[in-house]
């Protein structure tokens, strides 16, 4: 079904290529065989490539769990010391900018149902917030702080089979994603692989 996915509709933007965008939709195909219970979670959707992609697989195997997303819309926030990086100096506050808007628009092209939509910058969102049961994250903050404030939010709420992807873990220009997943797995050990620029945790 993902090659098929893959093959038939376009990507919505470049900030995910196909071969990544094929491990995600492996690991929520895995979840989805691994766990009877948890929705589906993505901190920090952009313009909605993996979201679309998301929602097309669950709509496809007609699996009854709610998808959420969470995101700013405004773009990237200001960088902490953890995010300092002499090549990622292109990372500046709002930039990657794209509207709640514009990604609802990107939803109504495709026919797809809207997974329900957190607008708001991730350190602002509480507990209330997250599901209480969770069987898949996708987690694309960019930084330290929004890795280290996603993995926060889901850690209580992962379901036995759950898996974490997070994207960006090797990149040179945002290392303080890297740092904060590896400061988690110290409190929160779980096998972890590497696959292109992800971690997956499981």
């Amino acid at each position: 079904m993902i090659e098929q996915l893959l093959k038939q509709y376009p990507l919505v933007s470049d900030q995910v290529d196909k071969k990544e965008l094929r491990l995600v939709l492996q690991a929520l195909e895995r979840a989805l065989e691994n766990t009877s219970l948890g929705e589906i979670v993505e901190f920090g959707c952009y313009a909605g490539t993996t979201s679309l992609f998301i929602s097309r697989i669950l709509q496809a195997q007609k699996v009854p769990r709610q998808f959420h997303v969470y995101d700013s819309f405004e773009g990237l926030p200001e960088k902490r010391v953890e995010d300092q990086s002499s090549v990622g100096e292109m990372f500046r506050p709002g930039e990657l900018s794209v509207s709640k808007k514009q990604f609802i628009q990107n939803y109504k092209k495709a026919g797809l149902l809207l997974p329900q939509i957190h607008k708001g910058w991730f350190e602002n969102f509480s507990a209330d917030d997250v599901p209480k049961k969770i069987a898949l994250a996708f987690l694309d903050g960019d930084y330290y702080n929004s890795i280290k404030k996603s993995l926060c939010l889901i850690e209580s709420r992962l379901v036995p089979g759950a898996i974490i992807v997070v994207d960006d873990y090797t990149s040179e220009a945002l290392p303080g994603v890297a740092r904060a997943v590896d400061e988690w797995l110290l409190t929160y050990p779980h096998k972890i692989r590497v696959e292109y620029s992800l971690a997956i945790i499981s």
